[in-house]
C-alpha cells in the first residue's frame, strides 16, 4: 500500500468541517453524510469474503459478534445499542443496520471502543486482509482511531427515529411530526408501494387539507407509535382494528398522528428513484381509507 490512506485524509476533513459548528450536529448538518459514507467505505474495506459462504460478509456482521466474544462483560453498553438495533423493524438488511448501529454509537460517542475491541479480537480482526484494508494494518488503523476518538469528543444528536431509508441511503428524507384536532374523516387516500405506505390523495375539503401539514407523497412511517416499514396491504386496517379494541374511552381522546417522512425530491434526486410514483397499485376506497384514517396517529 502506498505511504498515505485517501480515505483517512478525506475522514478528517469532512470531520473538521463539522467540528466547525459549535452547536449540537444534527441530522441536518451537511457533512455528515458525507462523513458516514467514509466511516462505512473503511469499515469494509478489505474484508475478506469466505470461499464457499453463502453470505456475503459486511461490517455489521462482526459488529454483531463483537460483545458475545467479550468474556468479561465489558462491552454491556455495546450490547443494549446492539438490542436496539437488531430489534429495530425499520431496517431490514445488514447494510441498514450496520449504519443504524453506527448512528447510534455516534451519538453515544463509542465508535471509537468499538474499534478498539475490534483490534483485540483476533478472531473478528482476521475477517481483514492487512495489505488492503484500514483496521488490520497498523499504520493506519492508529491514525483511524485518533480521528474517531476526535469524533467522540463532539456533539451529536441524531434522530434515530428516522431510519427507514437506512437500507438505501445515508441521505435521509424530513421526518415531521402531525397533530390534528379528533375527526371522523382525515381525508387521505393511501397506496401500498415497496413495503411503505404512500399518500397518493389529500381529499379536497378534508381535515388533512385545512392542517396543511399532509401532502401527496409523503409516506405514513407509523401508526400509533407501530412502525409501517416493511408494510403489507391491509396493515392500516388491522392497526385501526387493533385500537377499536382498547376501548371506546381511549378512542374518545385519542387525536390523530402519524410520522411522515417528507422527500424532498429536488434537494434529494436520489430518493425520487427510489419512489417511483407512477408505480404504484390501485388506491383503497376512499369511504373506507377515511374511516381508517381516523385512527391514524401522526407523530
Amino acid at each position: 500500500m502506498s505511504g498515505k490512506e485517501p480515505l483517512l485524509s478525506a475522514l478528517k476533513a469532512c470531520i473538521l468541517n463539522i467540528q466547525a459548528d459549535k452547536d449540537s450536529i444534527t441530522d441536518c448538518n451537511p457533512h455528515l453524510a458525507s462523513m458516514c459514507d467514509i466511516l462505512e467505505v473503511i469499515l469494509r474495506k478489505g474484508i475478506r469474503q469466505p470461499v464457499l459462504g453463502l453470505r456475503r460478509r459486511d461490517y455489521w456482521h462482526w459488529m454483531e459478534q463483537l460483545p458475545q466474544l467479550d468474556p468479561c462483560g465489558r462491552l454491556s453498553q455495546l450490547s443494549v445499542a446492539l438490542e436496539k438495533t437488531i430489534t429495530c423493524k425499520k431496517v431490514l438488511t445488514a447494510q441498514g443496520r450496520g449504519r443504524h448501529y453506527i448512528r447510534q454509537a455516534l451519538n453515544q460517542k463509542t465508535l471509537a471502543i468499538i474499534i478498539q475491541h475490534l483490534r483485540h479480537t483476533p478472531r473478528l480482526l482476521e475477517w481483514y486482509d492487512p495489505e488492503s484494508s484500514v483496521l488490520a494494518n497498523e499504520r493506519f488503523s492508529e491514525p483511524f482511531l485518533s480521528l474517531l476518538l476526535v469524533l467522540s469528543q463532539m456533539n451529536l444528536t441524531l434522530d434515530l427515529q428516522n431510519s427507514s431509508f437506512l437500507d438505501e441511503s445515508w441521505l435521509l428524507p424530513v421526518c415531521e411530526m402531525y397533530d390534528t384536532v379528533p375527526c371522523r374523516e382525515l381525508g387521505l387516500v393511501l397506496r401500498y408501494t415497496d413495503r411503505r405506505i404512500f399518500i397518493s390523495e389529500v381529499i379536497p375539503g378534508s381535515q388533512a387539507e385545512a392542517d396543511e401539514c399532509v401532502h401527496t407523497g409523503d409516506i405514513i412511517d407509523g401508526i400509533n407509535g407501530i412502525c409501517l416499514r416493511n408494510a403489507q396491504r391491509g396493515e392500516v386496517k388491522y392497526q385501526r382494528a387493533h385500537w377499536q379494541r382498547i376501548g371506546s374511552s381511549c378512542m374518545y381522546w385519542l387525536c390523530v398522528e402519524a410520522i411522515l417522512l417528507v422527500l424532498w425530491f429536488l434537494t434529494i434526486p436520489s430518493m425520487a428513484m427510489l419512489l417511483p410514483i407512477n408505480s404504484v397499485q390501485a388506491p383503497y376506497n376512499i369511504e373506507h381509507l377515511n374511516l381508517i384514517s381516523s385512527q391514524l396517529s401522526l407523530l
